[in-house]
């Protein structure tokens, strides 16, 4: 089998990569195993050096990455930059930061000493998506290696020029040989690494589907697991919201990385009072996008990463409609090559509907209409995902308290958009998985958290 990196701009191939043959793999993983044990052995500060010197050939390599993206997954160059800069922050932040959440803690007990003790579990297998493809990896492979484990990364297979990328930038910046392996397979292949004993954990962000295939494989083998599920992450507009700014920040976020992100925003729940406004505002800003080509430094959305997933995601606007909903922007397929899609607006959209009830990975806005906040609430509630969710209000402590107490998401924000940060943590409840990337909570998923106890 062969990877293919296909440009979606164009709809043609960039470039053909062999898979990682079967009989290598073993060989890789128990190098990486080899690897850890010495790595585990070295100081933070040894280990810092060495994500110092990744975040800093990130900074160097700033617009060829991004081009690489554009090219393979379809990124606006600005969003790519913003992508890669991010990525060289969290490298560094976790070189900084990683020693103090990593700190013996002691505990008070009748023994003369009991504290409790923070080791690496092993070598992670990291099963990654497309859509922030360099992201996604630095993120967890930030803290894992900070903590002294090491990765072996299962990328997603239209992106494995990106993984290669990655494979190089670890190595080129000093990290151990094998203790970061990049391997081209398949999902079975993937399969065969859960259950190779020399990996002990799996972190995976995809689809449920992916995450229940994978939970299961890794609980038959008893092995730690995050999983990142994606999301359909609400909005929910009170009638005191500052409507222009809130405007503004909802279409940023619904159209981020041309819609394909888990955590853009994608229900846009408005109480009756400010619907209309709000609905006349969003369709004239959304309109407004420009969408092209992403080496084109004034595009605002770019292509969709694959010829299926427009396929999908076409299918749940035509479905929507169907049932009720009406196109108010965009919502056809155009015509030439490459995967585009419009930036599109559906109106009264309700349960039921795919547009509410699904993920939609693509520059679709759902705008619910809610009788008033506790019918917001009912509705941003009324999903199977809990990943991001934002409210907008200019009563703060309102804002505050409904994201603390009624909002169900793992990051709930006040007048701006959902986006992960490495000082805060990172992840979903319900079928958007479990578990907590970037902060002292990602750090410390793969590690052994050990008592120590003397009498």
């Amino acid at each position: 089998m062969a990877f293919e990196s296909v440009n979606p701009s164009t709809g043609l191939a960039i470039r053909r990569y062999d898979e990682t043959p079967e009989a290598e793999l073993g060989d890789i993983v128990r190098l990486a195993d080899a690897a850890q044990r010495r790595w585990r052995q070295t100081s933070f500060a040894e280990r810092g050096a060495v994500l110092r010197r990744v975040a800093q050939a990130l900074r160097d390599r700033v617009e060829p990455y991004a081009d690489l993206m554009a090219q393979e997954m379809g990124k606006p160059l600005s969003q790519g930059r913003a992508e890669v800069e991010k990525c060289a922050g969290t490298a560094w932040y976790f070189a900084e930061h990683a020693e103090r959440f990593l700190t013996s803690e002691p505990t008070s007990t009748d023994a003369s000493v009991s504290r409790v003790a923070f080791g690496p579990l092993g070598v992670v297998l990291a099963i990654m998506p497309w859509n922030f493809p360099f992201w996604q990896v630095i993120r967890f492979a930030a803290p894992a290696l900070m903590a002294g484990n090491g990765a072996i990364l299962k990328h997603a297979p239209n992106v494995p020029g990106c993984a290669l990328a990655l494979d190089e930038l670890f190595r080129g910046a000093g990290l151990p040989d094998g203790l970061f392996r990049t391997v081209l397979v398949d999902a079975p292949g993937a399969g065969a690494l859960i259950a190779a004993p020399e990996i002990k954990a799996v972190t995976l962000t995809g689809s449920p589907r992916a995450g229940r295939d994978v939970a299961a494989k890794a609980g038959a083998a008893l092995k730690k697991t995050v999983l990142e599920l994606g999301g359909s992450d609400p909005y929910v507009v009170l009638a005191d919201a500052d409507l222009p700014t809130t405007v503004e920040i909802c279409v940023s976020s619904r159209l981020l990385n041309s819609g394909q992100s888990c955590i853009a925003a994608k229900r846009f729940i408005v109480v009756e009072p400010v619907l209309r406004e709000f609905t006349e505002r969003f369709v004239d800003l959304m309109k407004s996008k420009r969408v092209g080509d992403p080496l084109d430094r004034g595009t605002d959305v770019g292509p969709l990463a694959r010829r299926d997933l427009r396929e999908n995601l076409h299918r749940q606007v035509v479905e929507s409609v169907s049932r009720g909903a009406k196109l108010s922007l965009g919502g056809a397929v155009p015509q030439g090559p490459g995967w585009y899609y419009p930036p599109t607006v559906l109106t009264d959209v309700q349960p039921g509907m795919p547009a509410f009830d699904e993920e939609t990975f693509g520059p679709v806005a759902a705008i619910v209409r809610a009788e008033d906040e506790e019918d917001a609430i009912r509705l941003a509630n009324g999903t199977a995902y809990g990943l991001g969710a934002a409210v907008f209000t200019r009563d703060l402590a309102k804002g505050e308290s409904l994201a603390t107490d009624r909002l169900e998401a793992g990051s709930c924000f006040v007048n701006t958009l959902v986006r992960s940060d490495p000082r805060l943590p990172f992840g979903g409840i319900k079928e958007s998985g479990y578990g907590r990337e970037l902060s002292s909570f990602g750090i410390r998923e793969f590690v052994n958290v050990k008592t120590v106890y003397v009498r």
